[in-house]
């Protein structure tokens, strides 16, 4: 049971490396922060929720700090934070969040 994550820098034609994400969940109306880490060096994050966490049914969000990615890499990016709010449904077991992303634009899908 996770949710991981994938981020493509669509422009350059490679992974995004080293971005900031943040996984929340809303926890009876509150947004309650349950990890926080970066993309390795393939722009991967292969588990969002923190060690021993289950997944459980409700809203998500995960939060990527692209802002410090176009700086690192010189370029001037329109979003500074892309945030992904999605719901995992009773019976799900693994959610994939792939990111494509360049300088003024995004989108993402329900990967595998």
């Amino acid at each position: 049971m996770s949710i991981s994550s994938h981020i493509l820098d669509t422009a350059k034609g490679k992974p995004a490396a080293h971005v900031p994400v943040e996984l929340d969940r809303d926890i009876d109306g509150e947004w309650t922060t349950l990890n926080a880490l970066e993309t390795d060096a393939d722009g991967r994050v292969r588990s969002l929720l923190p060690e021993g966490t289950a997944l459980e049914p409700g809203m998500y969000c995960a939060r990527f700090a692209t802002g410090l990615y176009y700086e690192r890499e010189g370029i001037t990016g329109l979003y500074p934070t892309v945030e992904i709010t999605f719901t995992v449904r009773p019976g799900e077991s693994h959610y994939h969040i792939p990111l494509l992303l360049t300088a003024n634009g995004y989108t993402t899908y329900r990967g595998s």
